[in-house]
C-alpha cells in the first residue's frame, strides 16, 4: 500500500473528525457569509507526484477553493430552483459514501430495498397511487428523459415496434406537444433520436405560463392522422411557478391518444400544503412524472425521481442484458430502469430526511418558502421602479425593472446584490426580467426582509 494511503488509513478517525468540524464551521457561516462571493479564482496548480495526505489536502482546499465557493447551501441563495442540504439528508449523504453501495443488482440487494421504501415514501408525500412505479435518478433532465423514453417505447408499442429494438427512426414522425416545456425536454428528445423539432408549442393562456386546455385539443385533433403522440404537461414552471390543468388535459384521453408526462420538479411540493395541493391535482393520472429532489426536498446534488405507470415499456427501454445480471422478474433491478448501470444510494439521504422530518416537517418547510415569496412579491408590487411579471402562485417570484429593463441594468442590479442575496436572470414574453425561487430549508422571514432591503437599496443605484 502507498504510504500515504497507510498513514490516512491508520489516522481515519482523527482525520474524518477534523472534516467533521471543518463542516460544521462552514455551515455555521453559511447563513452570513456572502452569497455569491468575489474571491479571485485560484491558478491551476501540477498534479503532485508523491501526494500531501487528507489532511493538507483539506488545508489546501480551504485556503484555495473555499473563498470562491458560493453560499448555495444557504438561505439567501434564490437563483434557479436550489435546496439546501437538512441535518439529516447531510448525514445520510457522507454514510452514502461511507457504505458505498453500487445498489444496482439483487445479487446484493439491501440498497435496492431501501431505494424501494423511500418511493414508496415519496408516493405518499407526493399523492400518488400505488400504480407508479420509480426510481432514483440524477436530477429533473435524467427524469424528463427518462421519462420521454418510455413514452416513446409506448408510440412504438401502439405501432406494433419497439424502438429500443428498431430505433427511433422507426417511429416516423413524432409530436411532442407542451406549453411551455422546461429546455431539458428538449434536450431529452435530442438523446433520444427524437430531435428538439419533435416539440411544437402549443398557446398558453394570456399572461399565463399555462397551456390552454382548448388550444391542446385543436392540436391533438388536427394531428389525429399521424397518429398517438406525447403530451408534456407542467407541474410548476421555471418562469413563474405556473400550472397546468393536469386533471382537464387527462381528460382529453378519452378522446384522443396520447402518452401523458408531467414535469413537476418542484411543483410536485405543492400537494404537503392543503392550500396549494389544487395546484397538482390530477397528478396521480399522470404516464410518467418528474420530481426534482435536490429542489424543495432539500437533499445533495444531484437526486431526482422518475414515476411511472408502464415499468414494463420502461424495462423494454433500459433491460440490460449482462451474464451477471439477473432475469428482469417482478421486480426489476434498478440496472434495467434507468441509462446508468452504476447507481449510486442517492436514495439514502432522501430516506434520512424523510424519517427524520415526516411529512409535517416537509409541509412546514414548503409553506413558509410560499409565505417568503409572497412577502418578496408583495414588497416588489410596492415598491417604486420594480414590477411584478406574474403573480407569486407558489414559491417563484418573477420581476423586472418598471422602466428599460435591459438585460444590461438588470445585471448591475444583481451585481449589487450579491453579497446578500442571488437572483437569476430570465425573459418572460420577451422582457427581460430577475427571478427568485425560495426552496431552501433554512429560509426564513428574516431573510427575506433581508433581500427586501438589500432589493429596496440597491434600485436607489440603478
Amino acid at each position: 500500500m502507498h504510504p500515504q494511503l497507510a498513514t490516512d488509513r491508520g489516522e481515519l478517525t482523527h482525520l474524518l473528525e477534523a472534516v467533521q468540524q471543518h463542516a460544521a464551521d462552514v455551515l455555521a457561516r453559511v447563513c452570513e457569509r456572502e452569497v455569491v462571493p468575489t474571491a479571485p479564482l485560484p491558478e491551476p496548480g501540477p498534479l503532485s507526484v508523491r501526494g500531501a495526505g487528507l489532511q493538507a489536502a483539506l488545508e489546501e482546499f480551504a485556503a484555495r477553493w473555499e473563498p470562491g465557493l458560493s453560499s448555495s447551501a444557504g438561505p439567501r441563495y434564490l437563483g434557479f430552483v436550489t435546496g439546501g442540504v437538512t441535518p439529516a439528508a447531510l448525514a445520510g449523504d457522507w454514510l452514502t459514501a461511507t457504505w458505498d453501495q453500487n445498489s444496482f443488482s439483487s445479487l446484493d440487494a439491501t440498497g435496492q430495498h431501501l431505494e424501494r421504501e423511500t418511493i414508496a415514501w415519496l408516493r405518499t408525500l407526493f399523492g400518488l397511487s400505488d400504480q407508479h412505479h420509480g426510481t432514483f435518478v440524477s436530477g429533473a433532465t435524467m427524469s424528463n428523459t427518462v421519462g420521454l423514453a418510455i413514452a416513446r417505447e409506448w408510440l412504438g408499442e401502439k405501432k406494433g415496434i419497439s424502438p429500443a429494438e428498431s430505433g427511433a427512426g422507426a417511429l416516423g414522425t413524432v409530436r411532442v406537444l407542451s406549453g411551455a416545456a422546461h429546455s431539458s425536454v428538449a434536450k431529452g428528445l435530442s438523446m433520444l433520436g427524437l430531435g428538439r423539432q419533435a416539440l411544437i408549442p402549443v398557446r398558453t393562456l394570456p399572461g399565463r405560463e399555462a397551456v390552454d386546455v382548448s388550444a391542446l385539443e385543436h392540436a391533438l385533433r388536427e394531428g389525429e392522422a399521424d397518429g398517438p403522440c406525447i403530451v408534456v404537461a407542467n407541474a410548476g414552471t421555471v418562469n413563474t411557478g405556473d400550472f397546468d390543468d393536469l386533471r382537464a388535459i387527462a381528460a382529453l384521453r378519452e378522446r384522443y391518444s396520447f402518452w401523458l408526462h408531467v414535469d413537476a420538479a418542484f411543483g410536485a411540493f405543492a400537494a404537503l400544503s392543503p392550500d396549494q395541493a389544487h395546484w397538482v391535482d390530477g397528478l396521480d393520472l399522470a404516464d410518467s412524472i418528474c420530481v426534482d429532489l435536490h429542489k424543495w426536498l432539500n437533499v445533495p446534488y444531484d437526486s431526482a425521481v422518475q414515476f411511472t405507470r408502464r415499468p414494463d415499456l420502461q424495462t423494454g427501454v433500459f433491460q440490460n442484458a449482462a451474464a451477471y445480471l439477473g432475469p428482469l422478474g417482478e421486480t426489476p433491478d434498478t440496472a434495467h430502469l434507468t441509462p446508468e448501470n452504476s447507481h449510486r444510494l442517492r436514495a439514502l439521504a432522501a430516506w434520512f430526511t424523510l424519517r427524520a422530518y415526516g411529512q409535517e416537517g416537509h409541509r412546514e418547510i414548503t409553506e413558509r418558502c410560499i409565505r417568503c415569496a409572497r412577502a418578496l412579491g408583495d414588497a416588489i408590487g410596492s415598491t417604486p421602479g420594480l414590477r411584478l411579471l406574474a403573480p407569486v402562485r407558489l414559491n417563484v417570484v418573477c420581476f423586472t425593472l418598471a422602466d428599460n429593463p435591459t438585460t444590461e441594468r438588470l445585471a448591475a442590479l444583481t451585481g449589487q446584490l450579491a453579497d446578500e442575496v442571488f437572483l437569476t436572470p430570465t425573459v418572460l414574453d420577451g422582457v427581460p426580467a430577475l427571478r427568485a425561487a425560495f426552496s431552501n430549508w433554512q429560509t426564513t422571514e428574516t431573510d427575506t426582509h433581508r433581500c427586501i432591503a438589500a432589493l429596496q437599496a440597491a434600485m436607489h443605484k440603478v
